[in-house]
C-alpha cells in the first residue's frame, strides 16, 4: 500500500449551492510520498487550500492557492537546488462535456473544463499543479554546462557555429569577396 495521501470528494455529497471550503497540508510521511510520485528530492513545506463553488447545476470549479517549497537535483551538479511555489490553481468540472467517440477529433478553443467525475482526489490536483509550477531543469546559481566534444583523432571537433545551415554559404560568400579583391 502507497503512503500517498488522498483527499477524495464526492461531488454528490457537496451543498449545490454554497462553496465547500478545503485546506490540505499533507504530514512528512505524506509529503515525502507526492516528492516520489513527482520525481523531486523533498517537499518540506506544503499547503493547498481554496473551495469547490458550484457554477450551475452540476459543475464545479476549484479555485485554490498552492504553497510549496521544493527541492530538485540541478541539471548540470546534481546538488540540491530548492524553489518557492505560490500558484493560484483553477480547474473546471462540466457534468455534460461532448467527448466524441472517433479516434480523431478537434478540441474547441475553450477546453478548459474537465468531464465532471463521481469522485475527485483533491491530492491528484495539488500533485498536477505542483508538477505544472517546479522548474522543468532547476539549476543551481552560478552553474555552467561545459562543453564535450568527441571526434576522431587529427580532425577537429564541429561546433555549433559549425552546424548552422547558412553557415557553409557564409563562409563561400567570404571566399568569393576575398578572390574579387584580389582579382582587382
Amino acid at each position: 500500500m502507497s503512503d500517498l495521501p488522498t483527499h477524495p470528494i464526492r461531488f454528490a455529497d457537496l451543498p449545490g449551492r454554497k462553496r465547500s471550503h478545503f485546506t490540505i497540508e499533507p504530514d512528512a510521511n505524506g509529503r515525502k510520498a507526492i516528492a516520489n510520485v513527482i520525481d523531486v528530492l523533498k517537499i518540506p513545506k506544503l499547503r493547498f487550500d481554496g473551495a469547490l463553488i458550484p457554477t450551475g447545476k452540476r459543475d464545479w470549479r476549484i479555485e485554490a492557492a498552492l504553497g510549496a517549497t521544493v527541492s530538485q537535483a540541478c541539471v548540470v551538479t546534481l546538488e540540491p537546488v530548492t524553489t518557492r511555489i505560490d500558484e493560484d490553481v483553477t480547474r473546471t468540472f462540466a457534468a455534460e462535456i461532448d467527448i466524441p467517440d472517433e479516434d480523431e477529433y478537434e478540441i474547441s478553443e475553450d477546453d478548459s473544463a474537465d468531464p465532471l467525475p463521481e469522485t475527485l482526489d483533491l491530492i491528484d490536483v495539488l500533485t498536477e499543479a505542483l508538477v505544472l509550477a517546479i522548474p522543468a531543469y532547476p539549476r543551481k546559481d552560478g552553474a555552467t554546462a561545459e562543453t564535450i566534444g568527441v571526434t576522431e583523432p587529427g580532425k577537429a571537433v564541429m561546433t555549433d557555429e559549425d552546424a548552422r545551415p547558412f553557415a557553409g554559404l557564409a563562409a563561400l560568400r567570404a571566399g568569393l569577396e576575398n578572390k574579387q579583391e584580389t582579382d582587382d
